[in-house]
């Protein structure tokens, strides 16, 4: 990898360019390189600052071991759901919960970009992006790029949703906590809490045990606005006293995030700019899910460039997924239902594994209609009728 001090004009081009170094952008790269296809390309990577902090984590389910498996920090076979009246260990086979922190992924993925002589990595902010007719232009710091394709994981403006579209956040505090004494299980995640306070939207806490003395616990709301850090603070507090009978704790890390639950139509391109990760749509919209749906659109778009030597893939969800978040979004937005009420039922009356196909936008029609005919009739029939 190089370190980009400066350019001639015959360095300023490149055939692919990514903007921002997240989760999205790195995946790609990871995807590209370990495709073995790619190594007579050149690369520019840009993002504002190095990533070499941990950050934030990724969670999610998997069957099979992904790309990503020699990072996966943690992972569970079992897990907990507690919601109004139902608690369940439950048993996630054939999937697994895994966990990858953020300061893994980013040496990992950095570490293999740094063995490619033909990528290239900038440290500025990007300031403007242009699709021409026969390539793309990047602006960042105050330099000058031109590229074949852009891939951009920067969302720059706003979300401005039209009638019919709903727009909450999925906003969370965690915390790293150490105890002197055992109390959690290790081999038992907890999923989702919806024991808590109910009163600022739809709120649930989960439990990643790293030891019996070490987890990872975070404070979540669906909700359209964020709250003051010490809500997030004393929600922590509050449930790690009352379900989890710690008091006595050392905060090791804290992260804090914000995922946008939008059915909003974020544009999949412009023109030759691709648009990855969150500002591509890869966000599941009902779930604030997001590092699976990259993977699948990372090698979607990876597959498309082999096999045509465009990335103009088609998208990896089919439309009634999206109606189903938006019917969803509809209900909680609305307030029609508590989200508690709408989880709990879900977990209730299905096995995981349904579920998790079913999130991950992988099920079938009739896997479908049976998640479906779980949840209340009535307000989802009216809330689906109003997305038509």
């Amino acid at each position: 990898m190089n370190l980009l001090a400066g350019h001639s004009p015959r360095e300023g081009q490149y055939d692919y360019i990514i903007t921002g170094a997240g989760a999205a952008g790195l995946s790609l790269l990871v995807h590209l390189i370990r495709s073995g296809r790619f190594s007579d390309k050149r690369i520019l990577l840009i993002d504002r600052e190095d990533k070499n902090k941990n950050d934030r984590t990724w969670c999610f389910w998997e069957e099979e071991a992904g790309l990503f498996e020699p990072i996966v920090f943690r992972s569970w076979e079992k897990a907990w759901f507690h919601g109004p009246g139902f608690s369940r260990l439950m048993d996630l086979a054939p999937y697994r919960y895994k966990m990858i922190r953020g300061v893994d992924f980013y040496r990992y993925c950095m570490d293999l970009v740094r063995e490619q002589p033909g990528i290239t990595f900038l440290k500025a902010p990007v300031k403007d992006l242009a699709s021409l007719p026969d390539g793309v232009r990047v602006t960042a710091g105050d330099q000058e790029f031109r590229g074949r394709y852009l891939f951009n994981s920067i969302l720059f403006d706003p979300v401005r949703p039209a009638a019919g579209q709903y727009y909450l956040l999925q906003h969370f505090t965690g915390w790293v906590v150490e105890t002197a004494e055992d109390r959690f299980q290790p081999g038992e995640a907890v999923l989702m809490d919806f024991r808590v306070s109910q009163q600022a939207g739809t709120t649930f806490v989960y439990v990643m045990p790293f030891s019996p003395r070490s987890a990872l616990v975070e404070f979540t709301l669906f909700s359209e606005k964020i709250l003051e850090p010490a809500a997030y603070a004393q929600g922590l507090r509050d449930y790690l006293a009352r379900f989890l009978q710690v008091q006595d704790f050392r905060i090791a890390e804290e992260e804090f995030g914000v995922i946008p639950m939008t059915n909003y139509p974020f544009p999949p391109r412009d023109g030759n700019i691709i648009h990855i990760g969150t500002a591509g749509g890869q966000t599941k919209a009902s779930s604030g899910y997001t590092f699976r749906f990259i993977q699948k659109h990372a090698a979607s778009l990876v597959e498309r460039l082999i096999r045509t030597g465009d990335p103009f893939a088609a998208p990896v969800s089919s439309r009634r997924f999206h109606f189903y978040d938006s019917t969803l979004l509809h209900i909680l937005s609305h307030g029609t239902l508590p989200g508690a009420s709408v989880f709990t039922q879900l977990f209730q009356k299905n096995r995981p594994r349904d579920i998790f196909r079913f999130l991950d936008n992988e099920s079938s029609w009739r896997e479908e209609l049976r998640i479906i005919s779980s949840l209340p009739t009535r307000p989802f029939l009216a809330a689906a009728l109003k997305q038509l």
